[in-house]
């Protein structure tokens, strides 16, 4: 297989994964090597959902700071909404999502997410694993990937 190939293929596993590198980037050196690539695909494609809220967290926790604060939140659910026409303020609707969010998810009532209060609230509901936006493959895209990938192993000789 060639770059451009293995290139296609893992555009179209993250397509809508933001800010894929800051949670491939385990170190936070700037790079990702060979071993944060192998492991980031390994959580997307077969990680435990703990594997995978730690993922996300790391994604959703912008200053790594090891927290995901109200402006995070804000940051996040304007980046990933669709913008609605209407009278009223835009950011004043993504206002009362961050507070009904932080109502629901934080559970030690410090106005911030720590990955504890994350965990807790992800385990009570899983859909709330992506509530910030999209940060995993979808499983269609994971499937391709994958069908594309382990039809043939010798392909990556020529990589």
């Amino acid at each position: 297989m060639n770059r451009k190939k293995l290139q296609k293929l893992t555009d179209t596993l993250t397509k809508n994964c933001k800010n894929l590198f800051r949670g491939f980037d385990e170190d936070n050196d700037g790079y990702v090597n060979v071993s944060e690539w192998i492991y980031g695909l390994s959580v997307f494609l077969r990680g435990t959902l703990e594997e995978k809220m730690k993922y996300c967290f790391e994604v959703f926790d912008l200053n790594g700071d090891g927290f995901i604060s109200k402006e995070e939140m804000f940051h996040m659910l304007k980046n990933s909404l669709l913008k609605q026409p209407s009278e009223e303020d835009p950011d004043e609707g993504i206002k009362d999502l961050v507070e009904i969010t932080l109502k629901k998810m934080d559970h030690d009532h410090d106005g911030k997410l720590s990955f504890t209060d994350y965990e807790q609230a992800v385990r009570e509901e899983t859909l709330l694993l992506e509530a910030f936006g999209p940060c995993l493959p979808d499983p269609k895209s994971q499937m391709e990937f994958e069908a594309q990938v382990f039809k043939d192993p010798n392909e990556f000789n020529d990589i």
